[in-house]
């Protein structure tokens, strides 16, 4: 049985989560203070700690940094307030594999706390790290280390998925560096993990690595490694992202991101297939393949000096776009039962499909988040359902609540009413309301125009049209006659 150890200041808390993680099969002990629980770890081994941000006698990264020297092995989550997400993501990077905000839900806290001490999460440490002495982070949001296959979201029957597999199986036997293009969550990595699967580095390091999770600061030292002493805070050697996956693959997700001088060494690491440590003076041979993946264009970027020219030349030996959710609609289905399997599994449950009514809303929303966003939904769906089938009830608000606002809302009204005056002349529609539908057709056109722009970035045409991307997405619902394919 796995053995939990429960840090907060906030003695309910301890008891609460006690009683509730006792009753799912957990050993639990409780700790009032990090110096408490500092002690109780001396003379045992948790395999999971569940630890308060904010405790009396010191803060979660103390508490966190001594954790992992004494037990590194032990999977940590932060719970924090709202207002310290911020933190919270802080401390991630720092080795937590996950944080949680209060108020807790018991069902969620058990999933997170099943999946950080499942075996395929503890389990990751990387062969040639764990010959080097050190070890990986699972819980680091940047960087993620396997040799495991993750397929996930290599599946489908359009021409669109067909045409992605064809390009795979012919790049995936070179040694050609790869750029892959592509919105979030639309299975970037799943693919760069394909080709890595398929080449002759399989069953070598597979190094995925979030560049826009990592600080200015700290990409040289993540990815090159370096010496103790290099800078402040440099306690010890560390061994860089590029070295753990030498002999595999490097997976470099959303590289526009790094800045430029770190841009500058890793054009000479492509050059040359040589690193060295931030602080060092030893050159060490490398052999490593690298993908890359955006969701601009890197040319165009390049062409506006945001990103190396001579890099991107370096790297576009091969290319591969991966189309939208909306583009491949008939893969929808296939996806959702795909992921409803690998959630029944996971939760112990056994939902066997979906309604009609639901399936017809999987088909038809606008998946603003792609594969991610669909995986997500169909987790929460599953834990939800108290059937056999998932029903409307279970998919969450939002999706719920775009097709309200599609045929309910105020706005939708007037641009059906927009429509009638076409039709009828304008004799029955009111003046004011006339007006008002020619400011929502406008609204819409300069909407549309900035998602065409931004190639349908969600982030990037809010940012056209200076406003947040959330204020985007409501915007983007109150016409029913909106349509991204």
């Amino acid at each position: 049985m796995h053995k939990i150890l429960v840090v907060d200041d906030d003695n309910d808390m301890c008891l609460l989560l006690n009683r509730f993680l006792t009753r799912n099969g957990y050993v639990v002990a409780s700790a009032g203070s990090g110096h408490a629980a500092i002690e109780w770890m001396k003379k045992n081994k948790p395999d999971l700690v569940l630890c308060d941000f904010r405790l009396d006698d010191m803060t979660g990264v103390q508490l966190l940094g001594k954790i992992k020297e004494s037990h590194p092995e032990a999977s940590v989550i932060i719970i924090t307030g709202y207002s310290d997400v911020k933190d919270a993501v802080e401390v991630m990077k720092l080795g937590a594999y996950d944080y949680v905000t209060k108020p807790l839900f018991p069902e969620e806290i058990l999933l997170t706390i099943k999946k950080a001490l499942s075996e395929e999460t503890r389990s990751s440490v990387t062969p040639k790290a764990a010959q080097n002495g050190t070890r990986s982070t699972p819980g680091n949001t940047a960087v993620r280390t396997t040799t495991a296959y993750n397929n996930q979201y290599i599946i489908g029957d359009s021409p669109e998925f067909l045409e992605i597999i064809r390009q795979i199986d012919l790049v995936a036997p070179t040694n050609f560096s790869v750029i892959i293009y592509g919105e979030s969550g639309s299975g970037k990595e799943a693919i760069a993990q394909q080709i890595h699967q398929k080449s002759k580095r399989a069953g070598k390091p597979f190094v995925a690595i979030d560049c826009g999770a990592l600080s200015k600061e700290l990409a040289g030292s993540e990815l090159f490694g370096h010496e103790k002493g290099a800078f402040t805070g440099a306690i010890s050697q560390k061994i860089g992202s590029l070295e753990v996956a030498n002999d595999g693959t490097i997976f470099l997700d959303e590289i526009g991101n790094l800045s430029y001088d770190v841009q500058v060494s890793l054009l000479r690491t492509v050059q040359e297939r040589k690193i060295r440590r931030v602080g060092g003076i030893k050159d060490i041979d490398l052999d490593v393949r690298i993908i890359i993946a955006s969701n601009e264009n890197l040319w165009d970027a390049a062409r506006a000096g945001k990103f190396r020219e001579d890099l991107y030349h370096r790297f576009n030996e091969f290319s591969i776009q991966v189309p939208s959710l909306r583009e491949r609609k008939q893969d929808i289905m296939l996806f959702a039962r795909h992921f409803l399997k690998l959630t029944n599994t996971e939760l112990g449950k056994n939902v066997k499909g979906f309604t009609k009514e639901v399936e017809d809303i999987l088909n038809n929303y606008i998946w603003y988040g792609n594969l991610r966003e669909l995986k997500n939904v169909i987790k929460r769906a599953t834990l939800l359902a108290d059937g056999d089938v998932i029903e409307v009830k279970c998919l969450p608000f939002e999706i719920n609540n775009f097709f309200k606002l599609q045929f309910d809302s105020p706005a939708t009204t007037q641009v059906a009413d927009k429509t009638d005056t076409a039709v009828n002349g304008g004799l029955d529609i009111p003046f004011e309301n006339k007006l008002k539908s020619a400011n929502l057709d406008a609204e819409y056109d300069v909407i549309l125009d900035a998602l065409k722009q931004s190639n349908f970035n969600k982030s990037k045409a809010a940012k056209l049209l200076n406003i947040d991307r959330k204020t985007l997405y409501n915007k983007m619902r109150q016409f029913k006659e909106f349509n991204l394919d």
